[in-house]
């Protein structure tokens, strides 16, 4: 399976995301595919072996829409002096419009009406047909886009604008055209001015929405933008100033106090103090010396370092979780796919609703030109772009706000979901803890010396990933110890290692992999290291226990503060770990834990997440990804404590890119937020709709409120900015 993301162009309104998004989602070969208003993008998931981006370019351009080509971090809306311009010019001529239609041609004195001989009323509806063609030119854009979506059967809000502009303007046409054969009160039977207001103000206030919807992407931008355009290199001795462009892995780049880091790399000469806040949320500056990573975009504060360029363009921190927000923002959340679904029917029970109070409107006598501008106001004030807007607006908001925090969402229902968890599951080690073994004890059953069995278990242990096999091959390395080669080494889940030294087969590992080779150990000695906190490694070959190694860990300093913030908000805090119950209880105690699950393989946590998920509640596991997939891919929402230069390895919904648990309850708190403003918004929107077609169907006009197309107009683009300036508080 493969996957796309491609820059949509023509899409006004959410009957167009969601017209383009059922017109591709049946099409052979895609899997799934969201559509994006506020982003005006597509995410695609195809198979590869039936499709390719030229076949989902034509899907797109069939449904009525364009493709403009792969999505960009960088892609922005222009908004040129040019259509500033054009604003102005047709706001003039619009008003022209208005004064010669209401000034003159709708009070032409009876006199000049019953003048057969007079040439003023052929004179001033020749010159408001001049006028209005212009507009229709303007407006091409929507007519056509309107009338596209109608023959795709996937009516939008411009079809419901062109069909008002289209029937204003015939009637009006049909209007001058007896005027000039002598009927002249056929001039008070023109609606020019509706044609050419309605589409100078949706014009206009789709402008202002694209203005005001870009203030939603600053964080996206902000990150785009963070890395610098340029870079210092040494090459053949010599420094040069390079593009990003131009920089290749494996070049030295050098970096001044003051300089923002160009690449990912590792330090190779130097010692400075470097800002990573912007993407791990961490306040403080971080020392680099070399050996450490840096990530591009931080910013040196005060010292030279050079450093190898490891991952560059696409393959950087920041592109990674710009890729990652960008993608979140075009997954649908729940509450979306709701108003989605009432979107798509929207716009034709518009049309319904529409043509039946002009027929009805008809039928009791108000005749025709009432009936007509009663149907385009209809049309145009029933417009549900703000019921489209409402959801994605908060999404896109709140994903930059997590990234700015440091928290990188891979699917925007995580945003809706969070405000759900009633269960927090917490892996032990690595992620309760630092993580940072240290070898606290070595009880030695052998007459091999402490040394040679450090050696021995730090060889068994070197090609295991887990932090206990770090905590041996650190304490080798810090004593000199230099290691076997080790061969036909094997990872057992959740019991241990095996490899082979000069032949002969060694174990490394926990009582469950004592079982599986029949060896039974003494139990004091595990019992007083393990009430002790300890985590305890046997080494062993398959006839003897050779040694019990005891290694500790140190809590994270703020999780007993997230544990107790969880509880605070009503959430239950729950330890889960492959370590045993004695060892699993002193750290529960340090960090208020009451409830531990202990002793369990991977596969096993996999299991009790789901034993949790039965109570009835949400469950969010959090984990350091090694041990932790199963439980992790099981969970309503898999949060892995991670560090940024692996971001693009993990596989979770949630990555915390600085290990911070204090982030698990800015997510829930972010994700209650944003819930509460989506459903704002979707009250105002439905608010509005059900307050303004009664009125543009003229049920309130017996008490003397009552509408036309033009206010209709303004009234339509007020109902997105409403919504628009709600979801931009999310942003304080």
């Amino acid at each position: 399976m493969a996957k796309i993301l491609l820059k949509i162009g023509g899409m006004s309104c959410s009957a167009c995301s969601n017209g383009l998004e059922k017109y591709l989602n049946k099409q052979n070969g895609i899997f799934n595919a969201s559509v994006n208003l506020v982003m005006s993008n597509a995410l695609i998931e195809y198979d590869e072996n039936i499709l390719n981006q030229k076949k989902i370019e034509k899907f797109v351009k069939e449904a009525g829409f364009e493709s403009l080509g792969i999505y960009k971090d960088d892609d922005e809306e222009k908004h040129s002096g040019r259509q500033k311009i054009l604003f102005a010019v047709f706001g003039v001529l619009a008003a022209l419009l208005m004064f010669v239609s209401m000034r003159y041609a709708m009070n032409l004195p009876e006199s000049v009406m019953s003048d057969s001989t007079s040439k003023i009323p052929s004179l001033l509806s020749v010159i408001l047909t001049v006028m209005t063609v212009p507009f229709l030119f303007y407006g091409a854009d929507l007519i056509k886009s309107g009338m596209k979506n109608a023959v795709h059967r996937t009516p939008n809000m411009d079809t419901l604008v062109a069909i008002g502009v289209i029937s204003s303007f015939a009637y009006s046409l049909y209007g001058t055209i007896m005027v000039l054969t002598g009927h002249a009160h056929y001039i008070h039977n023109l609606y020019y001015e509706s044609a050419a207001i309605v589409i100078y103000f949706v014009k206009l206030g789709r402008y202002v929405d694209s203005v005001t919807k870009d203030k939603t992407k600053d964080a996206i931008k902000s990150l785009v933008q963070i890395t610098p355009k340029d870079a210092v290199i040494m090459r053949d001795g010599k420094e040069i100033t390079v593009t990003l462009d131009e920089i290749v892995k494996g070049d030295t780049v050098i970096s001044r106090p003051g300089e923002r880091i160009a690449v990912d790399g590792t330090v190779t000469s130097g010692k400075a103090h470097v800002d990573e806040a912007f993407i791990t949320g961490e306040s403080k500056p971080v020392t680099k010396e070399p050996g450490e990573k840096v990530i591009a975009g931080s910013t040196n504060y005060d010292g030279y370092l050079e450093y190898t360029a490891e991952k560059i363009g696409k393959e950087s921190t920041v592109s990674e979780i710009v890729r990652i927000v960008v993608e979140a923002t075009s997954t649908k959340a729940p509450l979306a796919r709701i108003a989605d679904k009432i979107s798509g029917w929207f716009v034709p029970a518009v049309i319904i609703i529409s043509v039946i109070g002009f027929i009805v409107s008809l039928i009791i006598g108000n005749g025709f030109a009432h009936a007509l501008n009663l149907f385009v106001t209809v049309l145009v004030v029933a417009c549900p772009c703000s019921l489209g807007l409402a959801t994605p607006l908060a999404i896109v908001v709140s994903s930059g706000k997590c990234a700015k925090n440091g928290i990188l969402v891979k699917k925007s229902e995580i945003l809706e979901n969070a405000s759900k968890i009633s269960t927090v599951v917490f892996d032990k080690t690595g992620t309760l803890t630092y993580g940072n073994l240290k070898i606290s004890s070595i009880l030695n059953y052998s007459d091999i010396s402490e040394n040679q069995l450090l050696k021995i278990i730090s060889s068994v242990e070197s090609k295991s990933s887990h932090p206990i096999a770090k905590a041996f091959v650190s304490a080798a390395e810090e004593k000199g110890i230099s290691l076997h080669p080790a061969e036909g080494f094997k990872s057992i889940d959740g019991k241990g290692v095996s490899a082979e030294i000069d032949g002969k087969t060694y174990y490394a590992g926990n009582l469950k992999l004592l079982d599986d080779i029949g060896l039974k150990p003494e139990t004091d000695d595990a019992r007083t290291l393990a009430s002790e906190g300890n985590s305890l490694v046997y080494l062993s070959d398959k006839e003897r226990i050779i040694a019990l190694f005891a290694v500790n860990d140190i809590v994270r300093d703020n999780a007993p503060e997230v544990i107790k913030s969880l509880k605070n908000i009503g959430i239950t805090p729950v330890m889960l770990t492959g370590d045993n119950a004695a060892t699993a209880a002193i750290i529960a105690e340090k960090v208020g834990i009451e409830k531990i699950i202990s002793d369990v393989l991977p596969q096993g946590k996999g299991e009790a997440v789901k034993v949790l998920q039965k109570d009835g509640g949400k469950v969010m596991m959090v984990g350091d990804g090694i041990n932790d997939s199963p439980a992790l891919a099981v969970s309503d929402i898999g949060v892995s404590v991670n560090s940024g230069s692996d971001i693009a390895m993990d596989s979770s919904d949630v990555i915390l890119v600085n290990n911070d648990l204090g982030k698990i309850v800015r997510l829930v708190e972010i994700s209650k937020k944003t819930v509460r403003n989506i459903k704002q918004n979707l009250f105002w929107a439905f608010f509005y709709n059900s307050l303004m077609i009664p009125v543009a169907l003229g049920l309130l006009s017996p008490i003397g409120i009552h509408i036309n197309p033009m206010i209709a107009s303004v009234a339509m683009t007020l109902s997105s900015l409403t919504v628009i300036i709600n979801a931009l508080r999310l942003k304080k």
